[in-house]
C-alpha cells in the first residue's frame, strides 16, 4: 500500500484525462492521520427543502454558479433563464449540521445560494491549499454516516474520502503554481441534465441521492481561461456537496487533478453512482 503523500511534498499532481467513471468497489485505508485530520472541520449547512413525494426524476436542464456577479444561464427545452449572481460570498443559510438531518428527494440546484457559498470556499481552498477552507463544499459526515452499509463509515469516510479530497485539493493548487493567488474563479458547470438518481440498495449505499459527475471548475489565470474536473458531486437535502474531486478510482494515494484543459472544458455523462 502506499502512503499517503503530505501537504508539502514536492511531487506534482498526476494529471487525468476526461473519460467516464466508475464506481469504487474498495476502500484505501492507512492514509496518514494528519492529511484526514486537516479537513475535520464543520462545514457550511445546507438549507432545508422540503421532501418530494413519487420517484425522483431526471432533470432536463443543465446549470452552474457564475462567479463576480455574471449572469448565469439554464436552458430547458430551448428556453434560457438567467439568473443574476451576487458578487460577494453568499453565507449558509442555516447553522443546523446538514448531516444531522434526513435525506430528501429534492433535486438540487447549482443557482442556490448554498451551492455558491460552499464553491466560494472550495475555490478559497484551491488557492490557498487549504482543505480547511474548502471544507464547506465536502460532503457532510453525520449524512455519510447515514448513508452508507459498510462496517464502518466513519473511518471509510476519514481516511479514504478526507483524505483523498485533501491530497486532490493540494495537486489542484500546484497546478496553479505560483499564479494561485492571482487566479479568479470564473464559474462552477455543473451538467445538471446528466443528474441520475441513486436509489437505496446501489453502492452500499441505504439511502437514496442524486449524483452528477464531471462538473468543471473554470478559471482564469494570466489572462487565459481554464479548467478542471470535479469528479462527482452528490446531493443531500436538495443540495450538491463534492464527494470525489479527482479520481474516484485511484491506485495510488498521490492526490489528482481531473481532466485539465484550457478553456471551459466539457462535462460527458457518466456511470458513476
Amino acid at each position: 500500500m502506499t502512503a499517503s503523500r503530505p501537504l508539502d511534498s514536492p511531487l506534482g499532481p498526476t494529471i487525468r484525462p476526461g473519460g467516464h467513471h466508475r464506481r469504487r468497489r474498495s476502500r484505501r485505508a492507512g492514509l496518514v492521520a494528519a492529511v484526514a485530520a486537516a479537513c475535520l472541520v464543520a462545514g457550511g449547512a445546507a438549507a432545508a427543502v422540503v421532501l418530494t413525494s413519487g420517484t425522483p426524476g431526471r432533470p432536463s436542464a443543465a446549470g452552474g454558479f457564475t462567479a463576480g456577479g455574471v449572469a448565469s444561464t439554464t436552458s430547458t427545452t430551448g428556453v434560457t433563464t438567467t439568473t443574476d449572481l451576487p458578487t460577494t460570498t453568499v453565507p449558509p443559510t442555516s447553522t443546523t449540521d446538514a448531516g444531522s438531518l434526513h435525506q430528501t428527494g429534492a433535486f438540487p440546484t447549482s443557482t442556490s445560494p448554498q451551492f455558491q457559498a460552499e464553491m466560494a470556499a472550495f475555490w478559497q481552498g484551491v488557492v490557498s491549499g487549504s482543505p480547511l477552507a474548502a471544507r464547506p463544499a465536502f460532503f457532510p459526515e453525520g449524512a455519510y454516516l447515514q448513508l452508507k452499509t459498510i462496517a464502518d463509515p466513519s473511518s471509510d469516510y476519514t481516511d479514504r474520502l478526507l483524505a483523498d479530497f485533501a491530497a486532490d485539493l493540494d495537486a489542484a493548487h500546484a497546478l496553479l503554481d505560483q499564479d494561485a493567488g492571482t487566479a479568479t474563479l470564473v464559474a462552477i458547470n455543473v451538467p445538471e441534465q446528466y443528474g441520475h438518481w441513486i436509489p437505496p440498495g446501489v453502492c452500499d449505499n441505504s439511502v437514496g441521492y442524486y449524483e452528477v459527475a464531471n462538473s468543471r471548475v473554470v478559471y482564469q489565470e494570466d489572462g487565459q481561461v481554464r479548467s478542471f474536473g470535479i469528479a462527482s458531486l452528490i446531493s443531500w437535502r436538495g443540495e450538491w456537496y463534492v464527494v470525489h474531486l479527482g479520481a474516484i478510482l485511484r491506485s495510488t494515494s498521490q492526490g489528482t487533478v481531473e481532466d485539465p484543459e484550457i478553456g471551459p472544458g466539457s462535462s460527458p455523462d457518466s456511470t458513476t453512482c
